[in-house]
């Protein structure tokens, strides 16, 4: 039989849990306590490893199990999967600090992937709008500075509780393992909405003109009103999460996701993203003679020529 360590929120949680009826702590032989968050099960011929150490919790301060994201319970999760196997067997852990140890390492070990794909794919699909090589690595950098911005926010926010007061949240030390990703995801698709707005009005004044710096400040003004207009609705809907929730993670949610519409609006895209394209020239437009034989051919566009019907002689049927 192997060797089974939860982490129980606390006395309370444990007698809740062994009170029901149909709980399957009844079905094992027999249970003991060998730490404030951790009981390990054991059969009656089993006893609890010589050399395995569980973080000892001083009186007046908040055990890993009620505090499961201090990195106590993480230590000690990794404590227990770390016992002998040839005494008690497989060691498995489960509860709250082991959830989040696994939840940590799943996620952490797919991000270099993710990351990969969501620049590819972007960077293809700008440079097929675009034919442009710089342009799609000045937008993937640009979005990365902004949504890194916004997380040192969150974490000034909500780990360290600066304006916690004000937002009506209480600071952990921590936050939700899940929620940078999902807000990375969503604040990133968003700011590269904009980005396509503000660069096809560019590319087109380019095409027409082959002026750079008219091209850059012609597209600004056509798309300024758009993007802002655009940044201020979805930045309305995100607030309102924050406003009018009372979970935490929900609060860091909607403050984020505001956070990251406005700066990606004003900060990169009326600033930053213009500078840059001055400053580049016509090095914006630049791309290998092979790839932009292909995007010749198989490129994304929405400019079409049309024919000078001013210059066409005008046909008018006599009646």
């Amino acid at each position: 039989m192997p060797l089974c360590a939860i982490d129980i929120h606390g006395a309370a949680a444990l007698r809740l849990a062994l009170s029901e009826p149909v709980s399957w702590f009844r079905l094992l032989p027999r249970f003991r306590v060998v730490g404030q968050a951790t009981i390990d099960f054991l059969s009656p011929s089993m006893s609890a490893p010589a050399d395995l150490s569980v973080p000892k919790v001083a009186p007046g301060e908040l055990s890993p199990a009620l505090v499961r994201r201090a990195a106590a319970g993480e230590e000690l999760a990794a404590a227990v999967r770390a016992a002998p196997s040839s005494s008690v067997g497989a060691v498995l852990v489960a509860g709250p600090s082991a959830e989040l140890v696994d939840t940590k390492s799943s996620i952490i070990g797919r991000i270099p992937l993710a990351g990969l794909l969501i620049a590819l794919s972007t960077f293809v699909v700008l440079f097929l709008s675009f034919g442009s090589l710089l342009v799609p690595a000045k937008a993937v950098v640009l979005n990365l500075l902004s949504l890194t911005a916004t997380f040192g926010a969150m974490v000034w926010i909500f780990q360290d509780g600066h304006l916690s007061g004000l937002l009506g949240v209480t600071a952990t030390g921590s936050l939700a393992a899940t929620m940078p990703i999902l807000m990375f995801c969503i604040a990133f698709g968003l700011s590269m909405d904009y980005e396509v707005f503000l660069l096809s009005r560019v590319k087109e004044e380019h095409d027409r003109s082959g002026d750079n710096t008219r091209s850059v400040a012609l597209g600004l003004e056509r798309t300024g009103r758009i993007v802002t207009v655009a940044a201020l609705l979805i930045a309305v809907v995100f607030a309102s999460f924050a406003i009018t929730s009372g979970v935490s993670f929900m609060k860091l949610f909607g403050v984020g996701l505001t956070m990251a519409v406005i700066m990606d609006a004003t900060l990169i895209r009326a600033a930053l993203v213009p500078a840059f394209m001055k400053l580049a020239g016509e090095a914006n437009w630049w791309a290998p003679a092979p790839l932009k034989r292909f995007y010749d051919r198989y490129g994304i566009s929405d400019h079409t020529e049309l024919p000078d019907v001013a210059s066409e002689p005008m046909e008018v049927a006599a009646r």
